[in-house]
């Protein structure tokens, strides 16, 4: 591979059109050129950052496939910082090419790779784009969409733009696409000559199918940011992945096809045929892909929304389980992600969480840690030592969350009613927060997390009174474009929950019309439904306890919004009476048919939503019975339901009118 040379202080050229871009070059990186120089800034980059106009100055680079070049001429010195390009020489072999990549991923800020290329003696063409890249990856990591100007007005990188312009032809597959990528990262306008002449040129590479995947692949990624994701060069790109043998395909090979149909998902959808092949071919790769790897596809998946291909899920899954103390931040979000988006649980990776979370909760990255609640919180797991860990890290340093990463760390304990050790000091610490923080909270996000207070009876008294005003109401209903069935019933459960166990509070109430009249509504959020066959159970042993159906009546709904399973009427003296009397009576039990599903996963700890259901219907003046499914399902027989029932509802005795 030709290299490019970086002694001291010459810069040499084998051809007219270089000697002639040479002599542009000495015009304005000339010592003694400072006014040169700065009109052909402005010359080649745009005065706005938005749309950059980048030239690329690449020192004859060898064509990638020739050896007949003979030794290049000096035709005079070009002043750099520190350095100039002279000649070409040899690759020094494959270890200084691992010592540098290995430095230059060490890199944090465009000045410190800028520095360390101006050090080397030799640079190649692929090293150069790698360069780059790691610019872009830095400033993408910094500033976002704008690149700063110290970096636009930099020499080095002015030359290596200029070299790559006026040297695309001669650059090998790998150098082009990676310079490519670069510069398309670092979101170089799509109409300079610069991007021009190197897509020019990766076209012409793709004509003659000869690319690696690998290549094909990053040059489809570009396409898409640069083009749309239906040109006619990505289509190509596809068709020429499709003609590949993926059975010689190594692991990072199969990501960087996952990763262009990730970013080309509108594409993907006319060639599933070739994405259900490499879903059905990774299955049996699956125990060689590195931590990185299964995150990477995991993520893909997602994306793509594979949802036929779950047997590679499932197996992506387990074979995650060893790496979740290996796993990144961001590798663990996107694992996480996996199993949220395809519904998948698995105790042995819980437990490997677990085991995770409570040695690393506190340097953990806020974002891991909110995606870790939010997968307990979906997948309804109430995990002790996570929940325990979590509490701890926000006590501590609840102020390197987000808003939005604090809701997601503080619905889960309410959705699954659960109060950690430090309880006391948790919610101070949370009302603190809300207090200083208040306005940074999107109001969907600020209700939900009160509400979720509410669930595990710690109502948000203090700021009851905003929720209600106009003000939040208006914020909520533009947020949401009309306020949903969902807000209301929060906000309607919020205000139930200030009248029965806050009588003091003295605030402005909910207007009527921003109230529901009942909770038992789409997607059930605030009541479940029953579960039809545990309910016949019950039923069929009520009337034989009974003797008659008409001493207790189903889905009775209560003025206050809930929905009571199995309501019985007793008069004062203990006589059961017909649930269409309304006279004479005396005490009401309400009895909850609680199905798996109104508990967390595995558990008998009730969500929160059903804890504050009984707790609300006890201060309504409710008896609550609850009849939980793991106490009627071990039952053997009829009868045996029937005594537990009487043993349940009557412990003393029962008499009928």
């Amino acid at each position: 591979m030709a290299l490019i040379t970086l002694p001291r202080p010459h810069f040499y050229s084998s051809g007219l059109q270089t000697c002639r871009i040479l002599t542009c070059l000495r015009k304005y990186l000339g010592p003694d050129k400072n006014k040169s120089r700065k009109d052909m800034c402005q010359g080649f980059f745009s005065p706005q950052q938005e749309q950059f106009r980048v030239y690329f100055h690449h020192a004859n680079c060898r064509k990638h496939h020739s050896e007949k070049e003979s030794k290049p001429n000096p035709v005079g010195s070009v002043f750099f910082q520190t350095a100039a390009w002279d000649r070409f020489e040899q690759s020094n072999g494959h270890v200084d090419n691992q010592r540098f990549y290995k430095e230059l991923y060490s890199f944090t800020s465009s000045e410190q790779v800028l520095k360390f290329v101006t050090t080397l003696e030799t640079l190649s063409d692929t090293m150069a784009a790698a360069a780059l890249y790691r610019i872009s990856e830095v400033e993408k990591e910094k500033s976002g969409q704008k690149m700063p100007k110290t970096v636009l007005e930099n020499e080095i990188f002015r030359a290596l733009c200029f070299q790559f312009e006026y040297e695309s032809t001669n650059l090998s597959d790998t150098g082009l696409v990676t310079a490519l990528q670069a510069l398309t990262g670092l979101h170089v306008d799509p109409q300079s000559n610069l991007l021009v002449n190197l897509i020019m040129e990766c076209q012409n590479r793709l004509q003659q199918g000869h690319m690696t995947i690998h290549n094909l692949c990053i040059l489809g990624e570009c396409m898409v940011k640069l083009q749309n994701p239906n040109c006619a060069v990505l289509k190509e790109i596809i068709l020429q992945l499709q003609g590949q043998k993926l059975q010689e395909c190594t692991p990072e090979e199969i990501v960087a096809i996952y990763t262009l149909l990730q970013t080309a998902f509108g594409e993907v959808i006319q060639h599933q045929d070739f994405l259900d092949q490499l879903n059905n071919h990774c299955i049996s790769l699956v125990h060689k892909f590195s931590p990185l790897v299964t995150s990477q596809i995991l993520n893909a998946l997602v994306t793509l929304n594979q949802t036929q291909a779950f047997p590679l899920v499932v197996k992506l899954c387990i074979h995650s389980i060893k790496f979740v103390s290996q796993f990144t931040n961001e590798e663990l979000g996107k694992v996480l992600e996996g199993f949220i988006h395809f519904g998948y649980t698995d105790r042995f990776f819980t437990q490997a969480l677990e085991e995770h979370v409570s040695t690393c909760c506190l340097t953990m990255h806020p974002e891991s840690i909110s995606k870790v609640m939010q997968y307990c919180s979906k997948k309804l797991i109430l995990s002790k030592p996570i929940f325990d860990a979590v509490s701890e890290s926000f006590v501590y340093q609840a102020e390197i969350f987000s808003p939005l990463q604090i809701s997601h760390l503080i619905i889960p304990f309410g959705k699954l009613n659960y109060l950690p050790p430090n309880a006391s000091l948790f919610f101070r610490k949370l009302e603190n927060t809300i207090r200083t923080r208040f306005k940074d909270f999107p109001s969907q996000d600020m209700l939900n997390l009160l509400h979720s207070c509410t669930l595990i009876d710690h109502p948000p008294v203090n700021y009851v009174a905003k929720l209600f005003s106009p003000y939040f109401l208006q914020k909520l209903q533009v947020q949401e474009l009309g306020l949903s069935k969902s807000s209301l019933a929060q906000l309607t459960q919020l205000y139930l929950t200030v009248v029965l166990e806050c009588p003091f509070y003295k605030g402005p109430k909910l207007l009527q019309r921003y109230q529901v009249k009942s909770f038992l509504i789409p997607p059930y959020l605030l009541e479940t439904p029953m579960d039809l066959p545990l309910y016949k159970t019950v039923h069929v042993a009520l009337i034989d306890l009974l003797k008659a159906r008409i001493y207790f009546a189903s889905r009775v709904s209560t003025p206050c919004c809930y929905t009571v399973d199995i309501e019985i009427k007793l008069d004062e003296e203990g006589f059961v009476l017909p649930f269409t009397s309304d006279e004479d009576v005396y005490k009401r039990l309400a009895l909850c048919i609680d199905d798996p599903k109104r508990f967390c996963l595995n558990s008998h700890n009730l969500l929160g939503k059903e804890a504050i259901k009984q707790r609300h219907l006890r201060l309504l003046g409710y008896e609550v019975i609850q009849i939980p499914y793991y106490e009627v399902e071990i039952l053997p027989s009829r009868y045996e339901v029937v005594k537990y029932l009487k043993k349940k509802i009557f412990p003393h005795r029962y008499r009928f009118f």
